[in-house]
């Protein structure tokens, strides 16, 4: 679809319209209250970590859009462990999401998702910070794990 803008979070509503529609076409588990609870956190979790991510890039006045050259490499904050920080929270949203409609069969869009994003994100990306900041991203990369 040329002209479509490829962002991550409409890759996460796919995803999550994928959720919808088979956990409501296929009957899954009634819902344990327990389940709610997790389902909710790890939406929580993952909105946080967003939000604290997304703080970094303000800080460094550096785009959050993909496929965007960066201003400034990140490595504070969550970047201290993850390289990929929201990419990662929208893995633990949608893997809050099937647990919250109770499908088991939907697990596996978690893994997925988590490849689409790698494909289409996250290698390019690495190679970009290669590509902008030389030596220092390669030092990034190399003690930094890319997920967790």
């Amino acid at each position: 679809m040329k002209g479509f803008p490829d962002l991550p979070p409409l890759w996460l509503v796919l995803f999550l319209m994928i959720n919808w529609a088979v956990s409501t076409a296929i009957p899954g588990n009634p819902s344990a209250p327990v389940l709610d609870y997790v389902s909710w956190g790890l939406i929580g979790l993952g909105l946080a970590l967003i939000a604290w991510s997304a703080i970094w890039f303000w800080r460094r006045k550096t785009p959050i859009e993909p496929h965007h050259t960066p201003k400034a490499l990140i490595v504070e904050g969550p970047y201290r462990v993850s390289r990929n920080p929201i990419y990662l929270a929208l893995v633990i949203i949608l893997a809050g999401a099937v647990i919250g409609r109770g499908q088991p069969v939907c697990l596996i869009l978690v893994p997925l998702f988590w490849g689409t994003l790698n494909r289409r994100f996250v290698l390019p990306e690495e190679q970009g910070l290669r590509d902008a900041f030389g030596a220092e991203a390669e030092a990034y990369l190399s003690r930094t794990r890319r997920w967790i």
